[in-house]
């Protein structure tokens, strides 16, 4: 699957949802009299969700720093809103002609795409062209937002995340186990650790993401880099015997108990905690979980005994492990009407400076170049950081190309899966139906 051919599908695909329907309607009513937009370029405004707190840090960092001349002239002000309310905070903003100069995308890639085509979402390819620095933006991290946006760069990458899992190298070691190649080996693995009384997997089942993972994981490594984009196409259902093979699998994992007891209470920091504890052996999460590998006093087992591992290979499939799942985290888009001077000046203080520094203070990656020698945190985060330069192949997540509905389906269904109370037959069905009736 080429990047241009993945790019062109997916355009199609985001203008099919019902969701993306009724953001069209809501954009639609979108005037208004400019006066708020104007009004707003006046500070370097910021709006993110309550729950990252890490690229506020970072921008915080730079404004006191780096872009500190930037800052003067227009001063960064920061607000935060849940990340349930985001979508609806964005809306009511873009209805006002309210939007501040950066704001966190919304959930969904639909609900950006459709506010770019009413002229509220700048064109950060060609303005960053204009200044000087699309050079940047590290081409992976590029292909991985055209892939999300239809082609467009419309959202910049304060966070370049690869999935994998994350595993405890001294349980490990002490266990005699060597990084599991296949899934069967990543089977046979968990299973020792179960009998000796250790936790196989620390997972969330409350956000559901963190399982489904796993499906989409399972898929793209039995049918290759395009069996979820099939889906989304109507090449494929998810009813398919080979797609619900792969829930089957995820399934099994829950009912042998590799993810401990009460799995659909675990929230993500109690997940997290529990392996950064050494109370699990792995951990499937992204890159940003660096950021809390290099925080001593979340990781209590040291960032030298933990290690990373692509999802393994499933024997006899068309997917490859060198195919990492790829995301931007929560992109930042920038207001068409506020991208004024003093705005281009500070993205371009915030292409130059933002890599170095996010990966010196919070030891997290991002998407930008990182144009001074910076001391990697730890071992892990070179592991991660060599991983992301040689990757050659990048491919998305379950609910990636799922409408809203499909991907509330989904992950509230998730924790079901893993527990029993939702066969794998079951789980498919649900996910399907919620496609088909969007």
């Amino acid at each position: 699957m080429t990047t241009d051919s993945f790019r062109s599908r997916r355009a199609r695909t985001m203008g099919l949802t019902a969701g993306a329907a009724a953001i069209a309607v809501f954009v639609s009513a979108c005037g208004g009299t400019g006066g708020a937009s104007a009004t707003s370029s006046k500070n370097f405004g910021y709006l993110s969700v309550t729950e990252n707190t890490t690229v506020k840090s970072n921008l915080t960092t730079l404004s006191k720093g780096a872009c500190k001349t930037e800052n003067d002239a227009q001063p960064l002000k920061v607000e935060t809103v849940p990340q349930s309310s985001l979508d609806q905070k964005l809306q009511l903003l873009a209805g006002q002609d309210a939007l501040p100069v950066q704001f966190a995308a919304g959930n969904a890639p639909a609900l950006t795409q459709k506010l770019a085509q009413s002229g509220q979402v700048a064109d950060l390819e060609k303005q960053l062209q204009d200044l000087g620095v699309y050079d940047q933006l590290e081409p992976a991290a590029v292909s991985t937002i055209k892939a999300l946006y239809g082609g467009k760069v419309e959202v910049l990458p304060y966070e370049y995340n690869i999935e994998g899992i994350f595993y405890n190298k001294k349980i490990f070691t002490d266990n005699g186990l060597s990084v599991p190649g296949t899934w069967d080996e990543l089977v046979a693995a968990a299973a020792k650790l179960e009998a000796k009384g250790i936790q196989p997997f620390s997972a969330s089942g409350q956000q559901g993401w963190p399982i489904t993972r796993l499906v989409s994981g399972y898929l793209y490594r039995s049918l290759g880099p395009d069996a979820l984009e099939d889906v989304a196409e109507g090449k494929a259902e998810l009813t398919d015997p080979e797609y619900v093979k792969a829930a089957q699998q995820v399934a099994d994992l829950g009912k042998k108990g590799y993810f401990g007891k009460g799995v659909g209470s675990i929230d993500y920091d109690t997940s997290l905690n529990q392996f950064l504890t050494g109370k699990a052996g792995m951990l499937y999460m992204g890159s940003w979980a660096l950021a809390n590998i290099a925080d001593e006093k979340q990781n209590t087992v040291g960032a030298e005994n933990i290690g990373f591992m692509p999802f393994p290979a499933v024997t006899g499939g068309k997917g490859s492990i060198d195919q990492y799942p790829s995301n931007v985290g929560l992109g930042i888009a920038l207001g068409e009407k506020t991208f004024d001077k003093n705005t281009g000046a500070w993205v371009s203080c915030i292409a130059k400076n933002y890599g170095s520094t996010a990966l010196k203070d919070s030891g997290t990656i991002s998407g930008f170049k990182v144009n001074t020698e910076v001391e990697d945190a730890n071992e892990v985060t070179t592991q991660v950081r060599d991983t992301i330069s040689a990757s050659k192949q990048n491919v998305l997540w379950f609910e990636a190309l799922f409408s809203t509905k499909a991907t509330t389906v989904s992950q509230t269904n998730a924790a079901g899966l893993v527990s029993g109370g939702v066969s794998a037959e079951k789980f498919m069905q649900l996910v399907q139906d919620a496609l088909d009736s969007q």
